[in-house]
């Protein structure tokens, strides 16, 4: 009895191993019983949907044109306040999108950081935007902006990365100082982007898992905010940016853990690679870091952009990872960008 007993238990055991691994099918937009498309979209050379906004001034009367790039948990329909003055003195065009997997743009499977800037790029053309234009990437959504400074270097007019993502893993940071960054941060996250980085297959069943605490920031810990973040999210709760039940309607595995495993994955380049885009002073490019951040290590942007003097680095003493949705730091992000 006891070997019978034992291999329905192994069986048992795989099959639930198996189920607990592997994510649900994708509910992908447009398809036979998946969430509807709402937002307009550009079809990529490989088949694949990116659903965009548009805001500002029309693109055929604006003098700047922006891409926005979204983070982690966000779409196309965040809301900056950027102020209707600023706009209208500056006539600028504001491009949004919905990175693979989010919202109403398509997943894909082989996501990866070179993907991102290649998706920006069609984008850009599908839509035509013109040859050059100008690039916002925040906190997750800049590490679409790396990817784009060192390979469509051609297609910048300026590059603004906003509480920049950190990848722990690069080899361009010293041991230490990655040590000391990422043992700074909760326990939970810590594992979280270790799993991430080291067995992405894995990470549907972390953050799914009722085990042990996974990512903070999507458990409901408001302590990974500074204060004045919370008094932002105060704010904002108070105005709801629409869209929101639309960010991980095609599954939460294609949006946000696709994007950790893309972010924390083995890149093909450093930052420290990168070439000034701008070696004529035609463009420019900025980190903007938050001090009280603490979801990125203001030590680890410091340290990149010592290391790479052509990169404007706007250190803001008072402010969390939320900055750019204060109005002021906001317009001073897009002027800078602009008209440094």
């Amino acid at each position: 009895m006891i070997a019978p007993v034992a291999v329905a238990m192994a069986v048992g055991l795989l099959g639930w191993a198996y189920k607990a691994l592997k994510p649900p099918p994708s509910r992908i937009c447009g398809s036979p019983g998946g969430p509807q498309v709402t937002s307009p979209r550009v079809k990529l050379s490989d088949g694949r949907h990116l659903a965009y906004r548009e805001f500002g001034c029309p693109k055929e009367e604006a003098r700047y044109k922006i891409i926005v790039c979204h983070g982690y948990g966000s779409s196309k329909d965040l809301t900056l306040p950027v102020p209707q003055e600023l706009v209208e003195e500056l006539r600028i065009y504001f491009l949004f999108f919905d990175r693979a997997g989010y919202g109403e743009s398509d997943p894909y499977p082989s996501r990866s950081v070179k993907s991102e800037a290649y998706d920006i790029q069609e984008l850009a053309d599908k839509l035509q935007i013109g040859s050059k234009f100008y690039v916002i990437g925040i906190s997750m959504g800049a590490y679409p902006v790396w990817s784009c400074l060192k390979y469509i270097p051609n297609r910048l007019l300026g590059a603004s990365l906003v509480v920049p993502f950190v990848h722990y893993w690069w080899p361009c940071f010293p041991a230490n100082l990655s040590r000391e960054a990422l043992g700074k941060l909760p326990l939970s996250d810590q594992w979280t982007f270790r799993v991430a980085h080291y067995t992405p297959w894995l990470i549907y069943w972390w953050m799914t898992q009722k085990w042990f605490p996974s990512l903070s920031i999507t458990s409901g810990n408001m302590a990974v905010f500074s204060r004045s973040d919370l008094e932002i999210l105060k704010r904002m709760s108070e105005v709801p940016s629409p869209g929101q039940e639309k960010i991980q309607q095609q599954g939460e595995y294609e949006s946000l853990h696709r994007d950790m495993i893309a972010g924390y994955g083995n890149w093909e380049f450093d930052p420290l690679d990168i070439r000034n885009p701008f070696p004529n002073n035609e463009g420019s490019v900025h980190i903007w870091q938050g001090y009280e951040d603490r979801i990125i290590p203001f030590k680890l942007n410091r340290y990149l952009s010592e290391k790479l003097p052509w990169i404007h680095y706007h250190e803001v003493s008072d402010a969390g990872h939320l900055l750019i949705f204060e109005r002021n730091l906001c317009e001073a992000v897009v002027r800078a960008l602009l008209l440094s």
